[in-house]
């Protein structure tokens, strides 16, 4: 029901800025809740930050004051800004969807996209 495309990620110098895009298409009415979710290789997917239907935000401590997660709803995009970027922030980033529906039996059901290679290096 829900389909997600990432973009904006590339190389950068550390200390440099990236902004992610991810276009939302399909049943966007029943969709609760977004997120950023970074894996680097061989590590564990992990959750970068996420925003709900009712704009509260959260983000991973390790990115708290330099990444900033928004969304256009008018656009069906959300945003990761990510400034000061690091070596280690280098993974590919995933948009997530959290959808609540019936089709689920109104549980959680999460959509992901294609992934986004982000790469922090001199």
């Amino acid at each position: 029901q829900v389909q997600l495309v990432e973009s904006g990620g590339g190389l950068v110098q550390p200390g440099g800025s990236l902004r992610l895009s991810c276009v939302v298409s399909g049943s966007t009415f029943s969709i609760n809740a977004m997120g950023w979710h970074r894996q680097a290789p061989g590590k564990q997917r992990e959750l970068v930050a996420s925003i709900t239907r009712g704009d509260t935000t959260n983000y991973a401590d390790s990115v708290k004051g330099r990444f900033t997660i928004s969304r256009d709803n008018a656009k069906n995009t959300v945003y990761l800004q990510m400034n000061s970027l690091k070596p280690e922030d280098t993974a590919i980033y995933y948009c997530n969807a959290k959808v609540i529906a019936r089709v689920t039996n109104w549980n959680p059901y999460d959509y992901w996209g294609q992934g986004t290679q982000v790469t922090v290096s001199s």
